[in-house]
Order: C-alpha cells, then structure tokens, then sequence
C-alpha cells in the first residue's frame, strides 16, 4: 500500500531557488534595477499588454519613483525586445514575437532533453534531492493537485529549471534561465484553462518517474512532447486571451 507524499508547505520546491529566486534576487541593487524587475513582472502579469502606451511620467507615479531610474529601466528593456519608444508619444508594449518564441521553444528542447539525459547517466553526480523536491509537487494523489493557475505557473516553470539545473552544468542552466526568463508570459497564458492544467501534472509526473527510474530516452521523448505540446498552444494564443487574462487577474485582485 502506497503512502501519498506530503504536500510542501512552500509554493515552489527548493530547488526553483536554484534559476528562478536566486536569478531575481542578484537583481535589486539599484532603482533601476528594481523598477526593472517590477516592470518585467507587470508584462509577465498582464498588468502591461502588448500594444500598452504609457509614459515615463504615468510609471514613476506608479511606482513612486524618479524618472530617472525608469528611463533607465526601460532601455534595458527597450534593448531586450520588451518596449520601443515611440517618438513624442512615450512607450510601448512590443508585440508577441512569435517567430522568436518558436526559437526559444526550440532551444528549451535541446537544453531540457540534454539535461534528462545526464540526470539518468548512472555515472554522474547529480544532487537527486532537486528531483525528489518535484516529485513532492507532482506526484501527488488528484485530489492534493493545486487549482491555482499562478500557483501552477510558478510551480512548471521551476519544474523545468530545476530538471536542468539538477543536471550540473552551471551555463547550460544560466542559458535556459535566459530562455525561460522570455517566454514566462507566454507560459502563463497556457495556464488558463483547467485541462493544460490537469495535463502538466500527469506529463510532469510521467517524465519524473522515467527520471528516477534512470531511463534517459523515455524520460527525453515525454519531455520533448510535453515541450511540443505546450509550443502548439502558444501558436493559438492571441491578443484577446492576453486582455481576458488582465480583466481574470484585475477580477481576482492583488495576490
């Protein structure tokens, strides 16, 4: 008789410290470092939306901030494809780049299949507490399973740092924290609806086992179509799912 793991009382395992917490915390050393990292979060929230107009005035309001520190923040995101300036008028929002988040989706393929791979070489040292930190998030009984799509959100994307930082090699896991840092809200859009929801934890639970069961090329080929699957939804997104995402966030209201 099996006995059901105990639910973490943590929101993401340990282990999401490793690209996602430990990434964010090198951030705030400055203003604008911190006006940065707020603006990255409010595109990633869907407080700002591709297409949004807004001022260097109407930010440094919002944050309760100078100028300063926001026109430096927004050229930083200006150069990382986020915003352009426009002339006279302020700033805005890029559009989704969809040929680009193709490329990212296809980089996060070779980088996660590899890591699986070296998890499940029996000559490698590789920290398993990182995988039995998932394990605790995934492989639970469907009535443990989480319904809050943020919280679910925050959990895959630390899933799926954790399988590469878990395999060891510092900048392969530096590459796809970039990779994952771009395509966060597109990621955050698949989890609107409650069927990819219940999906990712049966693929997750399915690739952890392969994983802990050391069987690389099973664990690689449910992890590559778990990747395609999610790439598929990301075609289909389309700007009137971003806005309704804002309005399901404004309904809920702050976190």
């Amino acid at each position: 008789m099996s006995t059901a793991r105990p639910r973490p009382a943590s929101p993401v395992a340990p282990a999401a410290a490793v690209a996602v917490v430990a990434a964010d915390a090198a951030v705030f050393r400055t203003r604008a470092d911190e006006v940065y990292a707020q603006l990255k979060r409010d595109v990633a929230d869907f407080i700002l939306v591709p297409g949004d107009r807004f001022t260097e005035n109407e930010i440094s309001e919002r944050l309760g901030v100078s100028r300063t520190p926001v026109r430096q923040a927004l050229f930083r995101l200006q150069q990382e494809g986020f915003v352009e300036v426009l002339f006279r008028s302020g700033w805005r929002v890029l559009p989704f780049d969809f040929d680009q988040f193709e490329q990212f989706y296809d980089l996060r393929m070779v980088l996660e299949t590899t890591a699986v791979h070296r998890l499940c070489e029996t000559d490698r040292r590789i920290d398993r507490s990182l995988i039995e930190a998932l394990a605790d998030i995934w492989l639970v009984p469907a009535a443990q399973r989480s319904a809050d799509t943020a919280q679910v959100a925050q959990w895959d994307e630390a899933f799926h740092c954790t399988l590469v930082a878990a395999a060891g090699n510092a900048e392969m896991a530096r590459v796809h924290a970039d990779v994952t840092d771009r395509i966060r809200i597109i990621r955050r859009l698949d989890f609107t609806k409650q069927p990819r929801i219940d999906a990712t934890y049966e693929e997750h639970g399915k690739i952890l086992k392969a994983v802990r069961a050391n069987r690389g090329d099973q664990a690689a080929m449910l992890l590559r179509a778990h990747i395609e699957t999610s790439q598929a939804e990301v075609r289909k997104i389309t700007l009137h799912q971003v806005h309704l995402a804002r309005h399901a966030g404004k309904a809920q209201g702050p976190r």
